[in-house]
Formats: C-alpha cells, structure tokens, sequence
C-alpha cells in the first residue's frame, strides 16, 4: 500500500485542441494529419479525436528543438481548469477557449473508459484586445431532493486584462458579466462550504475571490448561486420564447484595496477567524500602545494572504462589520446563434442592447465602486524575493509558497511564520492532499491505553503536499509538517498540476451530510501522453516510521510480495523466510492480508502452503488470548480446513482403485428396477440421441478431469464453524468443483464410501453434495452415454449420500413429498442434457424405491411387533406419490428425449432447398422450457426446427400418414400420388421421416396434423416478415395454411396473419400503385413497402391465395365443429404463452363480402404488378364505398357497393380486365412464331402462375362487367397470336356467337390482308383481281398491323373462316362476306403462295 499515481481519464484528441488554440503550430503538422476550422465545434469527434501520437515533421537541425519545445510545451502557455467532480475542463489561450466534457467510451484495449471530447470551442473576447487571464470551473449543487450527488451543472469563471468577470454554461453561453475593477483580474480562486471537524472551528461561508494588481474582490456564494441559477432559467427562457426582461437577485460583493505592498501575484482567502486572547492584547498593544484598551469579545476578520514582492509574503485582516457590503446588478447575456444581446450593469445602470447598437452607440463604462482601504497588518520582509504563487491547505492551517528562487516555503498561517522550506524546485506547481483515516483498519495488536486504541475515536486527518518540478519532470509527495518524502513519480516535464481546493458550490450544513459527491483533490495534466492521473496516498504513509507497526507491515507485505515472485531452486529457503515474514507482522489486518496472498499464489506447492497456514495456526494458538485476534484465528483455521479437505480427496483420487460394476444388461435392468423389453427401450432411444447429438453436443473442458488447482479450490469455497459452503461461482466452474470431488468415484477410479466419509466429516450438506453430484454428471452427457458402468457406480454414490444423517429426515411427513428427491427432480427437470437426465431419473427413482422399501419393512416389523399400524398406511402413501412424481418425470424426460433428437437430426443439401436459411442452431430443450411454453411449445420448437430445414408440408403428411396404423391396409392413389413427391429427395432425408413418426407417436396431441401445420404456417410467416426479401418463406407459409384440415382453425389462422403482417404492407402497396398510377420501380416499393418489387409480386400473389383459403374456410366452417385440444398427460402442467390454434379458435367471423372485397383489390394489385400495367389506378375502380370499406376488420360490418354501378365506372374496369387478358395472352404465347404454340402457362419466378382469363371472367362478375365480353376478348388475342386450336376451346364458353364470328372475321380478313397485300407476289395479285370488288375494298380497309403472329398456316386460317360460316347465321349482314372469303381462301394456291400468317 504505497503512494500511486493512477490515470482516470484521457483526451480524444488533444492535438486538435492544441491547433485551434496555436494556429501556428498547426501550419507545421505533417501531410494527412487533420486540419479543420476549429470554430466551427459540433461534431469534432467525427474528424479523428482519439489520435494521441504526435508525428514530427523532418525539419532543419537549428530549428527541431524549437519546434519540438512549442509542441509539447504549449500548455504552460494556457490558463487551465478542470472542475473538482471531472464535469468540465477549459483550456485557454488569449481570446480564444476550449471547453471539454468526459464521455465514456472504448479504449485501446476495448475497455471502457472516459475520455474528455470537446464539447464547445470559440472566441470568448468581448471588448478589444482583451485576453483570458485566469479560470475557474464551479460545480452547482442541485436543488432537487432526488439529487444523487453529482452537480446539477458547472459554471465556467474567466477573469479578463479589462478587468471583466464572466460566467458560461458548459455550452459557451454568456450568463453574467461583472467589471468591477478597470484593472486586469490576476487571479481567480474559490471556497466552499466544509463540514467543520471540530466544535471549536469557525463556520466558513462560499465565496468567490477576485484578485487585481491592487484590490481583492469577495463575492458572497450564496448571492452568486443563486443568481447563476436565475442566470441559467432566464437564458433558457429567452432561447425558447425571446428575451424577457427579468432582473436575477443582485451580487453582494466586498472590494478591498491593498496598500503598504509593492506587487501582488497571487492570494488566498483564508476565510473568517478569530484571535485568541493573547494574539488579541497582543496585536492591540502593537496598535494602540500600552494604553490600548480591548473587548471582552475578540471580533471576527477575514484573513487574506498575498504574496509577491516588498512584502514577500503579506497577511491582511478585515473587520467583519467594517464595511457594507457593495451590490451590484447582474449583467444578463443571452446568447443563440444569430443574435447577442449583452445586458450589462454595475451599479445602478440596466439595459438590453443588441450587437449592431453596440457597434453602432459609444461604448459607456460602468461606473466602478471604490475599494474600501485595507493595510497589511504584517509579513515576510525579503526585498529580494518574489512570490509566485500560493496554495493554502484543505484544512486552511498551512500555505505552500513557491518564489522566485526555486523554493517552496510553507507557512503557518494562524502565527504567520515559515515553518519549512525546500530548494530546487524552480517554475514549481503545488497542491495539497488531505486522507482521512479508515477506522476499520486501526486494530492495534495489543489493547493500551493509546487514545487512538479505541475503534470508535474521531478520525485522524493526514495532509500531504504535492509538488511538481517541471524542468526536473519530477512529481514529489510530502508528508507535512516535518514528515519525509513518501512519494516521488518520473512523469514528463510538459504536465500541468491542478489543484481546485474548492468542491460543490450550493451545500450548506445541511444538504452537505447527505451529499458524498465524487470529486477528486489533485490531478495532473499531461500532454503528451494525452491522459489526467491522480495521485492516492495511504493514510499510514503519515505516520512516523518509528512508531509506526503499520510502515513496518507494510515492508514486510512488500518482502512476502518479492519472494513470492521469485523462482528459487529451494523451496525449504522460501518456506522458512515466507514464515518469518507473515509471522513479524503485527497487524491482524495485515497478516490476513499476507495469508491470503500466499494461499493464491501458483508458485508454491500444496504442502508449502498446509506448512505455512499449520505454523500460524500454531502460533496463534500458543499466544495470550487477550492478544489473539478472534478473527484472523477462524479465518486461519477455515483455511486449514479447507486445505486438509483438498489433501483428502485428492489423494482417495490418486489411489488408483478399481471398482467391479455388473456389465450385463440383465444385471444393469435389475438395477434399475425395468424389465428387459423396457431396458432396450430405453437403450435405443439413447442410442439415436447420441447419434444425433454427436455432432452439435456441448462439452465442458476436461482435459485433466478431477484435477484443480488448490488456489481455485480455496477461492470458492468457504469455512463457517463446522460447515463448508460453496460460494457463488460460474457453471463452468461450479462442474469442475463437482469434478474435483464425484468424477473418479463415477468412472470406478475412487472408493465412493471414503470419498463420502470425507466430505460429510468436512461439513459439506449433503443438499450440497448431491447438488454437485448432478452437475457433473448432467454436464459430462457424451462420457456417460458413451459408459454404460458409470449408471451402477452414480447409483452408489446416489445411495450413499441418501443414507447421509441430514440427507432424508425421518420426521418428515409421510403424506408429503420428500425435499431430498425434489431436489434430484429439479436438477432432471432444468437441464438440457436429456440422456443424462433421463439416466439419473432411472437411478434416483431405483434408490427412492430401494430406501422406501427398507423403511416400510422396517415400519411392518414395528407394527407386527405392537406399534402404531397406522405408520404402516403412512409409508405406503409416502412411496406411493413419490412413485407417481417419479413416473411423471420419467414420462416427461423421455418426451423430451425423443424431441432433442428429432431437433438434432439434419438433411441433406438435396432436401434443404433454401441455401439462404439463416444457420444457427436451435435452443436445447428441458423439461421446465417444455412446461413453461405452454400447451403450443412442442409444436412451436417442431416448427422451428421444419423451417431451419425447410421440409415442405408434403414430408410431414407423409411422416403422419406412414405412422397411421389404419392407413397401413388402404393404400390410396393419393398415398402413392405423395410418394412419388417427396420421392427426388428421399434419400437425402435420412432420419428424419423415422424421427417425425416417433416424435408423432409421443405426442398424438401436440404434434396433431392441423396443430403442426398452424405452427408451423405462423412460424414461416414470421420469418418472412423479418426479410420481406425471401418470398418463398410467406409461399411455404401459404402452403402450411392450405394443409390445415379443421375449417375452425384455418380461418383463425388466416384471419391472425392478415390482421398480424398483412393489411399494412397490403394497404401501403395500394396506395403507393395509386398514387404513381402504374407498377412502381423497386426503389418506391422499397421505400413504401419494405421490399423490392419482385418480392412484391410475390408477396399479392400469396395475399391473393391467403383471401381465397379464408373465404372458403368460412364457408366450410359452418358444416363441421371445432376440434377439440387435448393435451398428453405427462404435460398437463404446461403453462404459458396462449397457443396459435387455441388463439386462432377465439378468433371472431369475417364478414364474407368484405374479404370478398378485398380479394378482388388484391387481384387487380397482382395483375398490375404481374404484367407491369401501366395508367391503372387501383382504387378508381371503386366507388366512395368502396373505397371506404378497404383495410377495416374484416370481422366488421362494412357498407359495400350494392345495385347499378355507373357506366363509367363499368366501362374503365372492363378497359382494365381486357388489358389483363390481353398481357396474359401476350406473356402466354409471346414466342409462339419461335417456338410454336404453348400447351400450358409457362412457369414464373414466383411460382405457379395463375389462370389469369378465368380470374378476369370471375372479377368481371365481381366488377359487374359483361363476362361475354371478357371471353370474347380472349378468344380474339389467341386468334391474334396465332393460338387457333386454344381459341376453338375457349369460343365454347362463349355465349354470344353472332358477335364473336364477327370479331373472328375481322381476324380473317386481316390475315388475308397481309397473305394478299404485303407479300406483293405475281400470284397474290391475280388472285386480287379476280376477287369480287367488295371484297377487295373490305381487304384493303383491314389492318394487318393488330396481329400479334403473322405466320399463321392458310389451311388454319381457312378452318377459322369455316368456323365463322358455322358460327354466323344466314340472315347476318356479313354472311355474304364470309361466302367471299371462303371463295377467296380456296382459291388460293397451297402451299406455292402460302406465306405463313
């Protein structure tokens, strides 16, 4: 415990604060170093703050060390503060001042740490070459009674050559301006209020001194808190309504005028004293003579101490009562970024002015009060000495004074005379440190009648005087007032030594005791390094080394230390010095401590450390008992303890013993109370966890099982009288104790019955024990599968710790269940590995049985014998609940088993056809996770884990269907038609079809079809709504809703995952198409809907399916009845979130014409996105009804369109509809003259693709649009493209054949027209002329252009011309026309002119 210098805090970026404050320095940074203008301070951070090195340019030999010395000595040259809680720091420079503030961020080293970031930074000068000449930065108490003791804000003090005084916020803004002398202010100095130690000490008020060349300035705390605080709210006000002319509580100040002194550089307010008897005749006969005459009461004066030059020192007294004290106004400034307003006054004038009437009126000065005379009552004559600065203590009995001579002198300031004096600390910068004694740590060996022998005295207060030397780079600590050198630290001769020697302004006697604020007493600045330290020093640093035991501790804690670290080559050496050391220690504290060091050092081996802890055991014991410290006797003895405890079982580890355990199954099911069939049950469900397991088990680190250090061994367990007890301690941890201790007797390798005699003796519980027991074994899962043995040698171990005296109470009730196996089954039910817990449940159940057995036949002899028969009936209840606690966790634990293993099993790459599925693995499950995911946990992990593996629906009916005993008989088309599905990836399943069918067989209810396929519908949807990009997730989750079998659930599920996910991307798609009346661009959609605009295809196409299902469901729900969930009985103890199904049975009916509403919307918005329709409105295609009816519940009743719809309204949607048909006419057959005519609708990227001319026809009865037309118009596009076998196929739907032939032959006549017209062929124009000339006149007025295929073969072009002869009647105006055309197309010559149409 010696004096130390510790970093607290560090700078961002140092150098840039330097830069702004030296532009000088800047201009010769080297080429990429960071150059910025510094006035402009938000955002610094952004530009590199935390750059600490300093590169120096190459330049000239004369010139480096200039440059060198102006950059690391550049902070002398500023006026610095920080504010005693580490709030704020101000460096300052002229005009120009940067203030920063700590923010905790990561180092280096990735621990967090406070850094000081600039947090402001500007121009501070108010009046012409005025410059910033001293600081200060107050803490403000908070007046809240809440406060929790940090500072409300900190006000930031400047003293200016004009003499001004100037108060800012921690943001830079002007509070209050103050001239109260034309003078340069010297320096600025602050006091607050102190607790006082003594009854005697006079009270010290908070005041804040300013010094000028001839004049101090007092202002009173209490008066300047509480116009700061008024400064403060007026600047908020004005920043948020405008300036409010509000006059904040007047300053109350007090001007003295120092005579009879030459120059004054520096002072100190001593405060407010009072003269003893003697001084006071004394000082009156030097003032008034013999005769001088004195009242009986000596008066109270503020002392002040000067120092500077002629005298060197000067002590000053003013008369408490002497002199009014002066009030002035506050000069208001509201500062914002475009306007100043500087109201200023100093006695009696008040105003608002702006800067421009400023500029614009000649500046006034205040008038400036006079200062009251005061002449220097004494001092230190030394004409050639000149003072420079002055430090008083914290308890203001002491003064350090450096000079001009490199010396500091320390004065005594209630005699006035130098008490002590150093040399060579030229340009020196003191501070003080003040420790209070802990008076935990005074425990002398011995009970004296020392004063300071009572624990209970007053506190002793050490004062230590810090000195640094920069020209030496030294940093020095002092024990005062004789003391020696305690401290000395090399730390660079660039650093600033502050030392505020004020706390937090506001407290009074009060709020101070229930305030502990954290500030700090002294730090050092240092520049190059870019970091604040602090220095701590140990309050027995201040004590004489001869007579003080606690220095003497101290060295020979420093030897114990040293030896430790040593590597001698004779242990015996080091023992017998180790010995010697902790022995001549004194303290009981201090030998604790020494003890406590070498039981955690690596170096010495175990029987060094027994020796060493036996021999002050030992020693202790032989002393006095009056001189015995109670405490470290039991603490030494604990140890031992434990230390004997370590021997002991670690030599029963080492013994090398070698257990016979049964090896047949026969004997291993006798055990374990199961027959042979329920024993290879049990054998082949482990057998496939394990396999499943093996590649994603967990294991703890074992390399060296049962070995542990004895360090860590006494770390966490811990010695009260006669028991042990474990402390705290991580898993990892918490297994290897439990290593330490069962792991040999569970492989055979130690004898269990000494290995449990030695524990029990030791005191360890054997709650504790067991406890221990089953972490290792549940943690160490791989090694007991994979031993068989360890099940006989866990059952020993199991047994003997039940036989233990506290293990089972014989009194406890026998109705009730017993704590000791409770206990067992909470370990099985929390833990994860499942094969141990299973195991160890099969143990504990056989040893519960075993023990039961053995107290019944005990209670039957009783009985038999005369005793009471009802203990009888007694224990047979007992055994009997008990057995059924145990049943049920068996159940439990083997459900759970079969679960795990399923979740482990993995496919193939085949068969997981998303390669994007994120890879992390499932949570590991337990019986507690089971029981508290309530009556949908089980299917939600199986849906999980079918998502990660994305198994289609197909796969798990298959797996149901197999595993249904009835369906084995009836093979089905459908059953062969699934096969043949899933058959591509068969292979690539594995074990997973075999997992699902057990996983089904032990859960009939919980993985129930429909109950499955919700989860796992909801589970998918979910997924996509995390990624909106992966579509196919919200497809496989349409899938699983359209697999659910019972209506009542469907529709719920439906209905919960538009309400859920749906209708706002759904309603934003809407409004987004509406608005930009097309198919948006992916940057839009991305930006509406949160998805590209191919997942937004998707994305319709699925609502459109999702509306579909529910509407259906709705219908089909009405003609079967909900289903009923049942629950296994192993987990009707489930509690926990609601299940999907069980919610999706609360869910209320949609309304059928709403969904009905919306699903046409969603038809429109898939047509408009699938064929990227252009100038299509959604929404004008509906009514204000309509409209209004779009997005609400769909379980509400909404007002729909009913009766005539406009015809405009009519005629856009038919406009619309013919579009669609059309684009999936053109999408269908658009390389029809490459490839040849399309059979089916080709496949898109999203999917199967709708039958778009049947959905046209149902909307266009939706949209009372005329389905003839619609049909009509398809059939016309696929003659147009040339699709003449699909349009023969389609004319059969079409009701109105008169119009449809005359559609068709217009079809006719411009394949004519372009066979005839455009060829221009020798041939083509004979046939021409010989045509009849209506004819020819009707051929020329077609078009050619409006068909879509041209090469369409004459003999199929003659069919459609027979086709509309048989479709048009005879009475028909075209009729004749038709006859021509016929004519026409056989007179054509096949194939010499057959040019394909």
């Amino acid at each position: 415990m010696a004096c130390s210098i510790v970093q607290f805090c560090s700078f961002q970026d140092l150098q840039a604060a330097r830069d702004f404050l030296f532009p000088h320095l800047r201009e010769e940074t080297p080429i990429g170093a960071l150059r910025r203008d510094p006035s402009k301070s938000a955002n610094w951070e952004d530009d590199g703050w935390g750059a600490w090195e300093e590169t120096e340019p190459q330049e000239p030999e004369e010139e480096g060390n200039t440059c060198k010395t102006q950059k690391t000595s550049w902070l002398q040259d500023c006026v610095l503060s920080l504010s005693p809680t580490n709030d704020l720091m101000v460096i300052a420079r002229e005009q120009k001042a940067v203030f920063l503030v700590p923010k905790w961020k990561y180092g280096d080293k990735g621990k967090e740490e406070m850094q000081f970031a600039v947090g402001w930074s500007g121009s501070l000068h108010v009046e012409e070459g005025e410059c910033v000449t001293s600081a200060l930065c107050i803490p403000l108490a908070s007046q809240k009674r809440s406060s929790t003791g940090r500072p409300d804000w900190t006000c930031t003090v400047l003293g200016f050559t004009s003499g001004s005084v100037r108060f800012y916020t921690e943001n830079g803004v002007l509070l209050l301006a103050q001239l109260l002398n034309e003078d340069p202010v010297l320096q600025l100095k602050c006091r607050t209020y102190e607790i006082p130690r003594h009854p005697g000490v006079t009270e010290q008020n908070e005041e804040l001194s300013i010094l000028y060349p001839a004049a101090i300035v007092t202002i009173d705390g209490f008066s300047l808190f509480q116009s700061l605080r008024a400064c403060r709210n007026q600047v908020a006000k004005a920043a948020a309504s405008g300036n409010e002319n509000i006059q904040p509580p007047p300053l109350a100040y007090k001007k003295w005028g120092l005579q009879d002194i030459d120059t004054i550089v520096d002072h100190a307010s001593i405060g407010i004293m009072t003269l003893s008897p003697f001084d006071q005749m004394k000082t009156a006969s030097n003032i008034g003579g013999f005769n001088a005459a004195i009242k009986n009461s000596p008066p109270a004066m503020s002392q002040y101490i000067t120092v500077g030059s002629n005298p060197f020192t000067g002590f000053f007294y003013a008369l408490e009562g002497s002199t009014q004290p002066l009030l002035s106004h506050v000069a208001l400034a509201v500062a914002s970024k475009l306007t100043s307003a500087l109201f200023n006054a100093a006695s009696g004038w008040l105003g608002w002015k702006s800067r421009h009437e400023e500029e614009a009126a000649p500046k006034q000065k205040p008038k400036v009060e006079p200062a009251t005379p005061l002449a220097v009552r004494f001092g230190l004559p030394d004409s050639r000495r000149h003072g420079e600065s002055i430090c008083v203590s914290p308890c203001n009995t002491l003064a350090a004074v450096t000079d001009d001579f490199g010396r500091v002198v320390l004065l005594d300031v209630a005699q006035g005379i130098a008490t002590r004096m150093w040399k060579g600390y030229r340009d020196a910068q003191i501070g003080w440190i003040q420790i209070v004694e802990d008076l935990h740590e005074r425990v002398p060996e011995k009970v004296d009648s020392s004063p300071f022998g009572n624990a209970q005295g007053p506190s002793r207060v050490a004062q230590f005087l810090v000195i640094y030397a920069p020209r030496r780079g030294i940093l020095e600590v002092w024990s005062t007032q004789q003391g020696p050198r305690v401290g000395a630290f090399n730390v660079g001769k660039h650093c600033r030594l502050l030392y505020p020697g004020y706390k937090i302004m506001g407290l009074n006697n009060v709020t101070s005791q229930s305030w502990q604020p954290q500030t700090y007493q002294i730090c050092l600045v240092d520049p190059v390094s870019a970091s604040v330290k602090t220095v701590t020093v140990p309050f027995h640093l201040a004590l004489s080394d001869k007579k003080s035991e606690r220095a003497k501790d101290m060295h020979l804690v420093k030897k114990l230390a040293e030896l430790l670290k040593t590597k001698s080559p004779s242990l015996d050496v080091v023992e017998r010095e180790i010995k010697e050391v902790i022995l001549d220690i004194k303290y009981p504290a201090t030998k604790k401590q020494a003890l406590e060091s070498i039981l955690a050092s690596e170096r010495l081996p175990f029987s060094c450390l027994r020796d060493v802890t036996q021999t002050l055991v030992d020693t202790l014991k032989n002393q006095e008992l009056e001189s015995v410290d109670e405490g470290l006797l039991q603490f030494c003895a604990s140890k031992l303890k434990l230390l004997h405890l370590y021997e002991s079982v670690r030599q029963l580890n080492s013994l090398g013993f070698h257990s016979d355990a049964p090896s047949s199954d026969h004997d291993l099911a006798v055990l374990l109370r199961l027959d042979e069939n329920e024993l290879l049950k049990l054998q082949a469900l482990l057998e496939k966890y394990k396999r499943e397991t093996a590649r994603t088990a967990v294991r703890f680190s074992d390399e060296d099982d049962g070995a542990w250090p004895v360090k860590t061994f006494l770390e966490h367990l811990e010695c009260e009288k006669d028991a042990v007890s474990v402390k705290k301690m991580s898993e990892e941890e918490y297994v290897a104790l439990g290593s330490f201790f069962f792991w040999k007797c569970l492989q055979g390798e130690s004898p269990p019955e000494d290995v449990c005699r030695t524990l029990e003796s030791a005191g360890l519980s054997p709650q504790l024990l067991l406890s221990l027991l089953l972490s290792v074994w549940l943690s160490k899962e791989k090694d007991v599968l994979e031993q068989p043995q360890c099940v006989c040698y866990l059952h020993a171990m199991l047994s003997l710790l039940s036989r233990m005296k506290v293990a089972m109470d014989d009194s406890w009730d026998s109705q009730s269940v017993s704590p000791w196996w409770q206990q067992m089954r909470t370990a099985c039910v929390q833990s994860e590995n499942n094969g141990a817990a299973l195991l160890s449940a099969h143990v504990g159940h056989s040893v519960a049985a075993q023990l039961s057995n053995g107290s019944a036949e005990r209670k039957l002899s009783q009985a038999a014998a005369g005793a009471d028969a009802e203990a009888l009936t007694d224990s047979w209840e007992a055994l009997s609940l008990d057995t059924e606690y145990w049943k049920l966790l068996l159940k439990q634990l083997e459900d759970c088993l079969v679960l795990q293993t399923l979740l482990h099993g993995r496919a193939g790459p085949r068969a997981c056809r998303a390669p994007a599925l994120p890879a992390e693995l499932l949570p590991r499950l337990s019986v507690r996770k089971l029981l508290e995911g309530g009556r949908g946990g089980i299917a939600d992990s199986v849906a999980k884990w079918v998502f990660k593996q994305d198994l289609s629906p197909e796969v798990l009916k298959r797996a149901n269907r197999e595993r249904d005993a009835e369906n084995l008989d009836e093979p089905t088309e459908d059953t062969h038609r699934g096969s043949l599905e899933v058959s591509a990836v068969d292979m690539d399943l594995g074990a997973i079809p075999d997992l699902l069918r057990a996983a089904y067989e032990q859960f009939p209810c919980s993985l129930e079809p429909d109950t499955l396929h919700a989860h796992c519908c909801w589970e998918c949807v979910v997924q996509w709504n995390k990624d909106p990009e992966e579509a196919r997730f919200f497809v496989r989750s349409i899938e699983h809703l359209q697999r659910i079998g019972n209506a009542h659930v469907q529709h719920g599920v439906a209905l919960m995952m538009w309400n859920t996910f749906l209708v706002k991307r759904f309603s934003a798609a809407t409004y987004l198409m509406e608005k930009v009346g097309k198919a948006p661009k992916d940057r839009l959609c991305r930006r509406d809907v949160g998805m590209s605009d191919t997942a937004l295809t998707s994305f319709l196409g699925s609502c459109l399916d999702l509306l579909q299902t529910l509407m259906e469901a709705d219908v089909s729900r009405d003609e079967m009845q909900a289903p009923v969930l049942d629950t296994e009985d192993a987990w009707l103890a489930a509690e926990g979130p609601v299940s999907i199904v069980e919610l999706a049975l609360e869910q209320k009916h949609v309304h059928y014409p709403l969904v009905e509403h919306h699903s046409v919307l969603c038809s429109i918005l898939y047509a408009v996105m699938r064929f990227s329709l252009k100038a299509v409105k959604p929404l004008s295609l509906f009514d204000s009804k309509g409209k209004n009816a779009f997005f609400k519940d769909l379980t509400s009743i909404q007002l729909l369109p009913s009766g005539e719809m406009d015809p405009n309204f009519i005629s856009v949607r038919q406009q619309f509809l013919l579009k669609v048909v059309s684009a999936a006419v053109e999408s269908q057959h658009a390389g029809a003259k490459d490839k040849g005519t399309s059979e089916e609708a080709p496949a898109t990227p999203f999917g199967k693709d709708q039958d778009w001319p049947a959905l046209a026809v149902d909307l266009a009865q939706h949209l009372q649009v005329s389905e003839d037309v619609v049909r009509r118009h398809h059939v016309e596009e696929l003659y147009n493209y040339g699709a003449d076998h699909l349009g023969e196929e389609a004319i059969l739907q079409v009701h109105d054949k008169e119009v449809m032939a005359s559609q068709l032959l217009m079809v006719t006549g411009q394949r004519l027209a372009h066979a005839l017209l455009r060829t221009q062929t020798r041939e083509g124009m004979e046939l021409l002329a010989r045509l009849p000339p209506t004819l020819c006149t009707w051929l020329k007025a077609m078009d050619p252009q409006d068909l879509q295929n041209t090469e369409v073969p004459i003999a199929t072009t003659a069919r459609l011309v027979h086709k509309v002869i048989e479709l048009l009647p005879e009475n028909h105006g075209q009729y004749s026309l038709a006859l021509h055309l016929v004519e026409a197309v056989e007179a054509i010559p096949f194939p010499p002119l057959g040019p394909r149409l």
